[in-house]
């Protein structure tokens, strides 16, 4: 239990209106996404289609194979797919053991396993060797329903702290196909946050001409008054947000920063310093550490201070529940977000 939850234990209860309800099932559905096409397990499709090419690529799991998209690549490569059982720790090892021979491992679980439960063997196996370990983990941030245990609000900043380590927050299914075989190329390590299930298809609706780059930001849409900085879902989020605030009159861009390290400085710097704009950065993450500290620090740095404000989450262990209600309870919701960028103006 939260320090919040146990509070709430002693207020009187709420009858909650049947309509407010949400079901239980939406605690593990995939991310609400209304109006966007999407696209079944992107990665677990990419991750085969890269394979076929490159036969130094090997998958492995800890348990959760169904679960991270990775059991299309089972099925279709059961010679090269590793069930390592639920021991991340295990899983990270054997991936390290794999790329000394010459392999290209793909290890998946979820994201919260990888940072906090398996930290110490990635950091000294993998990344202080450059070993070319892509490490691909499920359910980022905000994006499960089944509390502080599952969910891995801090993997950024846990992460971010490692040299050599390259962090990917793809925003969709585009974002996921175009990461795959740029990460398979890419020498060294990889953390790479994984959007799984049916996962909408959001940036080509809006630039048609979007393919993913590793290590570059990208402009998705123009505006004058207001610069969001995103990365993950929430660029579909920052998106939907300037569409409804587009009807008001108040304009805003939304650049798209899919790589967290390297940052793309220079297209961050040339955009906020073009000057007039409040920038606002939006992660799915807590507010410590993550992408949000890391513009900060690089405007601050460069001298360029426009006026400056952070969506993200809380500095604290989240409630658990139906996501639609901890999305807007923790200001990550599309009307959250209009909500506070407007009250920012």
């Amino acid at each position: 239990m939260t320090v919040d939850s146990i509070t709430r234990k002693y207020e009187p209860r709420r009858v909650i209106p049947k309509a407010e309800r949400q079901a239980t099932s939406a605690m593990i559905a995939s991310l609400d996404a209304e109006g966007y096409d999407t696209v079944p397990a992107p990665f677990g499709h990419a991750l085969v289609e890269e394979a076929r090419r490159n036969d130094r690529i090997v998958g492995l799991s800890a348990d959760l194979s169904k679960y991270t998209d990775l059991h299309i690549f089972a099925n279709e490569m059961p010679d090269r797919f590793y069930q390592m059982g639920m021991a991340e720790q295990v899983l990270f090892s054997a991936a390290a053991g794999l790329a000394r021979e010459g392999f290209v491992p793909f290890a998946t679980t979820y994201a919260v396993f990888a940072s906090r439960r398996a930290y110490d063997f990635i950091a000294m196996a993998i990344v202080e060797e450059m070993l070319p370990v892509k490490m691909v983990c499920a359910l980022p941030g905000l994006s499960t329903g089944y509390g502080p245990s599952h969910q891995a609000t801090e993997d950024l900043a846990i992460f971010r702290g490692l040299p050599h380590l390259t962090i990917v927050d793809p925003c969709d299914a585009c974002d996921v196909q175009g990461m795959v075989p740029q990460i398979a190329a890419d020498p060294g390590p990889v953390y790479a946050r994984l959007p799984r299930g049916k996962v909408p298809s959001v940036l080509t609706r809006h630039k048609p001409d979007y393919k993913f780059e590793l290590g570059k930001a990208q402009m998705i849409r123009e505006g004058t008054d207001v610069l969001v900085v995103s990365t993950g879902f929430m660029t579909m989020r920052a998106l939907d947000a300037a569409e409804i605030l587009a009807k008001d009159g108040i304009e805003v861009a939304v650049l798209h920063t899919p790589t967290i390290k390297p940052l793309d400085t220079d297209t961050i710097l040339a955009e906020a310093g073009k000057g007039g704009r409040l920038v606002v950065t939006a992660e799915n993450h807590t507010i410590m550490g993550g992408l949000g500290e890391a513009v900060a620090r690089t405007l601050m740095c460069a001298g360029v201070t426009p006026a400056f404000r952070n969506i993200a989450l809380p500095d604290k262990f989240l409630e658990a529940g139906a996501l639609p209600t901890l999305h807007d309870m923790y200001g990550i919701s599309r009307d959250r977000v209009v909500e506070q960028i407007r009250g920012w103006l």
